[in-house]
Formats: C-alpha cells, structure tokens, sequence
C-alpha cells in the first residue's frame, strides 16, 4: 500500500458515514497524514421544474440539512478534541462535482467513502453516486462497508 499524505473522507448522511470518517482518522494517524473531510450538500429543489407543492418537504429538507451540518461539525471537534486535525469542508453544489474539484485542489491522495447502494429517492434528493465518483476518480479509492446496527454507530454519541 501506498503512503497517503492527503485522505478525504466523504460525508453523507452523518448517521451512515461515521465508520468511513473512523476510518479515514485511523488511516490518517497511521500514516501521518493530512484528513479532510467533505460534505456536498445538494439541492435538489433547486432545480426547474419542481411544483410548489414540494414547499413543505423543501422545508423539511432545509431543516436536514441543518441538522446534518451540526452533526458533521460535533463528530468532526470529537476527533478533534483527541488531537486529530481535520479539514472540514461543507459544500453547497452537485456533489460528484465538488469531491472531484476538491481532490484536484487539495491533492488529495485516498478518498475514503461508504460503499453503499443508494435508493432512488436517496439518489434524488441527494444525488449520490458512488458509480460515477469511482468511474472519474484520479486518485486511489476506499470504500467502507457499514454494516447495519454495527457498534460503531453509536460510538460517537457514547464518547
């Protein structure tokens, strides 16, 4: 294995990704290297086309996101408090786009994301995919299983 100098977790919904963000902190340590981790929020009633009846689950989707972002930024100053200095970015945009642009400017050497298979109304209102991330990936690629009711989704809260 290589010596990755830049790892970049992904961060989606902060109760599913803990584990790939453990994991990218224990590979960040282990190799001494610089951890960022980036969370793309995606709008999808950004988009043309939408009705106004979707105002009260665009509302609701605000309030996710709220919650997501305080969430992230708790979990984060939890790693934080135990030496681990992280980079944490939040992106509002397409996030295909912006993990991309992110491994180019910040020359990222490992991306560390949750290999999970999406729904489609998840892929809609989160527009996630993880076929078209690795497809255009430049760069070395880990994909952490989560698997359902593990320890490791509590661990966080327990601390």
């Amino acid at each position: 294995m290589n010596e990755y100098k830049r790892i970049l977790v992904v961060s989606r919904m902060i109760q599913s990704c803990r584990k790939a963000i453990h994991t990218g902190v224990s590979l960040a340590q282990k190799y001494g290297a610089e951890l960022y981790v980036i969370h793309s929020i995606y709008n999808p009633f950004g988009l043309k086309g939408w009705s106004v009846g979707t105002l009260s689950i665009e509302k609701e989707y605000q309030k996710l996101l709220v919650d997501t972002k305080r969430q992230l930024s708790e979990l984060v100053k939890a790693e934080k408090t135990k030496g681990m200095a992280i980079k944490e970015l939040v992106l509002e945009g397409e996030p295909t786009e912006d993990i991309l642009k992110t491994i180019v400017q910040e020359k990222i050497d490992l991306l560390v994301m949750l290999a999970h298979e999406e729904g489609h109304l998840e892929d809609l209102l989160f527009n996630r995919s993880n076929d078209e991330l690795v497809r255009k990936m430049p760069c070395s690629i880990l994909l952490v299983k989560n698997e359902p009711g593990s320890i490791i989704e509590g661990e966080v809260d327990a601390q």
